[in-house]
């Protein structure tokens, strides 16, 4: 009988890779020391009230990774969370580049791919809200707002911030340089 193939961890390809490591390690250090960053993003958490509003930087074509974090508290930290790859495809990346908001209310009741609904409620989120991070027209990332403890209604004003937040990160010395 023929044992079932195992499936590498997601994680793997950035372990394996020391290059990319250093690089993912560099960012992120140099994000926390940018106070633009730090005061954008910590300003954003506590305006919207959620658990975690954090970056997820592309370091290839749609993979990423959790480069930083503000957090209401600790347990919801997911520093160094990649994404589903087979979720976030390049028609999502598409829409991202054009300038799409992406608010969920309810991660159970929105309509979404199965794999996208799995992949929130690894990581406790209740209500998502995510905005492009644009930066000379091309996708460095995305700035994520979740709330983990209870749906949320995202309202116009929070969009607003959350795109002001997102114009703001992508003038930061720390993104700028990449």
């Amino acid at each position: 009988m023929q044992q079932p193939s195992k499936q590498p961890h997601p994680d793997s390809a950035w372990r394996a890779d020391p290059g990319l490591q250093r690089i993912i390690t560099h960012l992120s250090t140099t994000l926390e020391r940018d106070s633009q960053i730090v005061d954008t993003t910590r300003d954003l958490q506590e305006k919207l009230g959620a658990d975690r509003v954090l970056l997820y930087y592309f370091y290839r074509p749609w993979k990423g990774r959790v480069t930083f974090e503000a957090l209401s508290d600790p347990q919801f930290s997911i520093f160094g969370s990649t994404g589903p790859d087979e979720c976030f495809t390049d028609e999502y990346a598409a829409l991202y580049l054009a300038g799409r908001i992406r608010a969920i209310a309810d991660i159970e009741t929105e309509p979404i791919a199965e794999c996208h609904r799995n992949f929130l409620r690894e990581l406790r989120v209740q209500a998502n809200l995510v905005v492009p991070v644009l930066v000379n027209d091309d996708l460095w990332g995305l700035l994520v707002a979740h709330h983990c403890q209870s749906p949320h209604v995202w309202t116009d004003g929070d969009i607003a911030a959350m795109l002001y937040g997102a114009e703001t990160l992508a003038i930061a010395p720390a993104i700028r340089g990449q």
